[in-house]
């Protein structure tokens, strides 16, 4: 019975379009994040998304494929299921490739792999007329559907105002911006929601199938077996190679479609997440094709005599509701469809064939004018859709335009194939192969849509079978020629160098082996100045800002290595806007390399971190031997001896964490700079060892971070048949060897000085000791005062000597207290007098003013004569230290339980090289003859014994120069004990 249900086209238009609103809702939705973001960015909606597969082909066509060829029409879903089942060797490969190097279409990826504009733009052209027909089927279902549902001729009308809103709906949430890469939330959500309907409506039409045109499973067993046997031995069987063969355009355009590939590769999505895809799209695949023999089933048991297979929905009962159901889901998957084939086709055409045509000029509003651009293409991409459905569409089936579109799209399987696994193929073999084979496609399967033309004769159809049908034997001839054609030139044609690097960037198991050259641009702002000449100050401006943020550089960056990678980093930004031919164009011309007469080497810092970041995915011996490496360069990172490597042109390679800590330059900030932008006093210090003869540079002097080193460097020349060149530094902090070296020379001095001290004090003693005699006779023998007087002075003066003596011997005997702890109270300023006095007795130095403002009342405990040599030795100095007219302060005070004794000067103040040392021996600043560098040593030995401390300052805090020394010594208390001990002589 012809079951036929009118609906009214108001009534079809406020379904179509109360659809499409809902559609705006969800993406509204997900736009101002009413839909959390843990459910637009899980895994499932990607799957869904990938669900766009399912186009009006699987609502419609599967239908008509099954009346036509019986279960032949699962290949459309088995063929797209095997594609992701072999996401790991497959889809995962050409993900890493389009996302590093930021390519969003199958055509920036043929012009990025084999280094020509034309691969892309011949690819747009294939990719564009093999959609065509797919569009046209989105657009004929829509139209057919509502003639049917309204019994009348108004379908194209009606579904041009569809595409108008579909087109709004791609204008408004996918090419808000201009940018084409990155994830869109938004529409993959809207995506998924519309596999969610066409999911839910194919199951709802097989539940209707079963249960309502059948009375369930086994009813409908039973009409199998009955009059639906001789139905089912009637339909068509297909041949087990025309099985194959569509088997494999399905799994072609499974990832190569435009859509399709935008879709898997475009968005920014996780490799784990398109690893669950591998099943998950499987699974839904497997869901929305099981309704389909039930849906045909049911519709002949109600009307054997079925005029279009593909609209059996609407035929298998005369409830309205079903041919709602149908139609719905017929709209949501032609238009998740229509929508990212429009955005993924604008794309390539606006990038690989308007830009190619007409470059980009500097303009005030590059975005502006390429979003504007792309927004025009998207539109016209939909309306040549509706189009293309008017002019030739409707004259054919769903089969034949859907094997046109699908035959055409395989012709780029072959490259694809060589693109990822055979680095030798060349764009000139790629380039003739794919020609060839379109050219078979097109006389065999597009022009007859065109035109009313007889079967075209093509060549070697006799060794096909006879009753083949005319897509296979396009499919098969087609494809022959091009993979023929592509092995023969590329096999006895030369490979140029670009596409050789190309070539091992997308092989599966390459790294690309980057050059080292320098840039034109000396630093990192250069490159905003150089490329405004192409994309104008604005754009230029934010792409280098773009870049610079994801590499984590600064503007002012300098390093060689550094600018590489941010060229590398800018021409795949301006790759995902423009096309990797025009952004290549672009790079090439306004941030050029120089081209020195140095060799080209390995850029291998660059090698090493694209190694570690494919290090999860190597396996067998390249694991094996990767571990080898990493083991030789934890090596040489962790060696406790500073080490670095310069390339022949001058370029660090490397630089370890002991040259790190020795130099304070961490090895991020210089490696892959050149030696002469090392901080001071690198470049000279390096220089200097690699024009050095052969053998090493012992004790080089130099000052780091404010401290003197004594460094050695080896020098090793990289040579040899496998060498990439350059040299090795090795660099060895012999400071402390140094100080060692000097202490030892300084303590053999000091014990050859103190034996000659020892001698000297025995020497002295004699006669010192008889001076002391006649002195003390003197007394006895004149009553003269004046004579008296000299008499008490040589007295004191032998004392002195005898002090002086005595430290000499104890600094022979190393540094041993010759005398107990001194305790008697002693005036800091009668000492203070006494030795002005002893200074005024030397003749030089009159001109020096000093003065003593000490209290009468401060009282210290130690040793009257031993104090008074130490403020002798320290007058003598600030005296000497003064020019002429100088001033020496001498003051005193009391804090808590402790006397600081203090002498000023206003002098030329400490030379800073010895200040460290001040008070070692023999350290001293006057010509020679005129110091012994005795003096402050024997003070600083003289104030320990007596528990005091020596501060010095120069020059004095608030004064401009000069000197201040300050003697702390303890305080005498009246409770202290006398001392018992008597100086001794020697």
């Amino acid at each position: 019975m012809n079951v036929e249900v009118h609906v009214e086209i108001v009534g079809v238009l406020l379904l179509g379009l109360g659809y499409l609103a809902l559609l705006f809702g969800c993406g509204f939705a997900v736009e101002r994040g009413w839909v959390p973001v843990r459910i637009t960015r899980h895994p499932i909606v990607y799957t869904l998304a990938l669900g766009v597969y399912a186009s009006a082909w699987a609502i419609y066509g599967s239908v008509e494929m099954a009346a036509h060829a019986g279960f032949g029409y699962l290949a459309y879903y088995l063929g797209a299921a095997g594609a992701f089942l072999l996401a790991p060797v497959l889809l995962v490969p050409i993900q890493r490739i389009t996302r590093t190097y930021q390519l969003t279409s199958l055509a920036d990826l043929f012009a990025f792999r084999f280094r020509s504009r034309w691969a892309g733009t011949l690819v747009t052209i294939v990719s564009l007329l093999a959609v065509l027909p797919l569009l046209g089927i989105q657009v004929q279902t829509l139209s057919e559907a509502i003639n049917i549902l309204t019994a009348s001729q108004a379908g194209g009308s009606v579904a041009l105002l569809f595409c108008a809103v579909i087109a709004a709906f791609a204008v408004i949430f996918g090419a808000r911006h201009s940018q084409t890469h990155g994830s869109h939330d938004t529409l993959l959500s809207a995506i998924a929601f519309e596999s969610i309907v066409k999911l839910l409506a194919m199951l709802g039409l097989g539940a209707v199938a079963l249960w309502m045109v059948f009375d369930g499973p086994g009813d409908m067993q039973l009409w199998l077996e009955g009059p639906g046997a001789i139905l089912q031995q009637q339909t068509p069987q297909l041949d087990p190679a025309q099985w194959r063969t569509l088997l494999l355009l399905f799994f072609a355009a499974a990832f190569m479609m435009p859509h399709l590939f935008h879709i898997s590769f475009a968005e920014s999505l996780s490799r784990h997440t398109l690893l669950q895809a591998s099943w998950a799209l499987p699974l839904f695949l497997l869901l929305m094709a099981l309704p389909v023999p039930l849906i045909w089933w049911a519709a002949q048991s109600v009307n054997p005599d079925i005029p279009i297979a593909a609209y059996a929905a609407y035929l298998m009962t005369e409830h309205w509701w079903v041919g709602a159901l149908a139609f719905i889901g017929g709209l949501a998957a032609a238009s998740g469809t229509m929508i990212m084939i429009a955005l993924a086709l604008s794309g390539m055409v606006l990038n690989h064939i308007v830009l190619v045509a007409r470059p980009p000029e500097a303009r005030s509003d590059l975005y502006g004018w390429l979003l504007w651009l792309r927004r025009g293409l998207v539109v016209a991409v939909i309306i040549g859709g509706w189009l293309f459905y008017q002019w030739v569409g409707r004259y054919h089936g769903l089969i034949g335009l859907g094997l046109a579109a699908f035959v055409g799209m395989a012709q780029c399987l072959p490259g694809m194939l060589a693109l990822l696994y055979w680095p030798s193929a060349n764009r000139k073999g790629m380039i003739v192969g794919l020609i060839a084979g379109v050219v078979v496609w097109l006389w065999g399967l597009w022009l007859p849509l065109m035109f009313s033309l007889p079967v075209p004769t093509l060549p070697f159809t006799p060794f096909t079978p006879a009753n083949a049908p005319v897509w296979y034997n396009v499919t098969l001839l087609s494809l022959a020629v091009n993979i023929l054609l592509l092995i023969v030139i590329s096999l006895f044609t030369r490979i140029s160098e670009g596409e050789q690097s190309a070539a091992e960037a997308c092989s599966v198991d390459a790294v690309i082996r980057s050059k080292r050259f320098p840039l034109e641009a000396a630093t990192a702002s250069d490159f905003a100045n150089h490329l405004a000449q192409a994309l104008g100050d604005e754009a230029a401006q934010r792409e280098v800002a773009r870049a610079l943020k994801a590499l984590n550089l600064t503007p002012q960056e300098r390093r060689p290595y550094a600018l590489r990678r941010l060229r590398d980093r800018i021409q795949a930004n301006l790759s995902g806007l423009m096309g990797p031919s025009v952004a290549r164009d672009i790079v090439d011309r306004y941030l050029p390399y120089r081209h020195d007469d140095a060799p080209e080497t390995d850029d291998i810092h660059f090698v090493e971190s694209r190694l570690e970041a494919y290090r999860s995915r190597l396996t067998g011996l390249a694991r094996e031997l990767d571990g080898l490496r990493r083991h030789h360069r934890q090596t040489l990172a962790y060696l406790p001896v500073g080490l670095c490597v310069l390339g022949d042109d001058d370029e660090l390679l490397m630089w370890n964490q002991a040259l790190s800590q020795l130099s304070g330059i961490s090895g991020e900030s210089v490696i892959g700079s050149r030696r002469d932008s090392l901080p001071a006093p690198w470049p000279s210090l390096l220089g200097s060892v690699l024009d050095a003869t052969p053998g090493p540079l012992y004790k080089q002097a130099v000052t780091l971070h404010g401290k003197d080193y004594f460094l050695t460097l080896h020098k090793a020349i990289l040579s040899g048949h496998d060498s990439r060149g350059g040299s090795v530094i090795l660099i060895e902090d012999h400071t402390e060897m140094k100080w060692l070296e000097d202490e030892l020379v300084h303590a053999a001095r000091l014990a050859s000085i103190g034996q000659l001290a020892a001698g000297v004090a025995h020497e002295i003693g004699n006669p010192i000791t008889g001076i002391s005699s006649l002195a003390q006779n003197l007394r006895y023998d004149t009553n003269d005062p004046v004579l008296l007087e000299t008499a008490d002075q040589i007295q004191q003066l032998t004392q002195r000597v005898t002090k002086i003596v005595n430290s000499l011997v104890g600094f022979a005997h190393g540094g041993r207290q010759t005398v107990p702890l001194p305790a008697s109270p002693v005036a800091l300023a009668s000492i203070s007098e006494d030795a002005l006095h002893l200074i005024h007795l030397a003749r030089s130095g009159e001109d020096v003013t000093l003065t003593n403002e000490i209290p009468d009342d401060l009282v210290v405990r130690g040793d009257a004569q031993r104090l008074t040599q130490v403020m002798v030795n320290l007058l003598s100095n600030a005296r000497d230290a003064c020019d002429q007219e100088g001033d020496v302060h001498i003051s005193a005070g009391r804090h808590q339980q402790l006397a600081w004794w203090r002498i000023t000067d206003n002098g030329q103040g400490i030379d800073p090289r010895v200040r460290d040392h001040l008070f070692e021996p023999f350290t001293t600043t006057k010509p020679a003859g005129e110091g012994t560098g005795l003096g402050l040593s024997l003070a600083y030995q003289i104030i320990n014994e007596h528990q005091g401390k020596i501060e010095v300052a120069s020059p004095p805090p608030g004064q401009p120069r000069g000197t201040a020394i300050t003697l702390w010594l303890p305080l005498y208390q009246q409770d202290d004990q006398p001392a018992h001990a008597q100086d001794s002589d020697c």
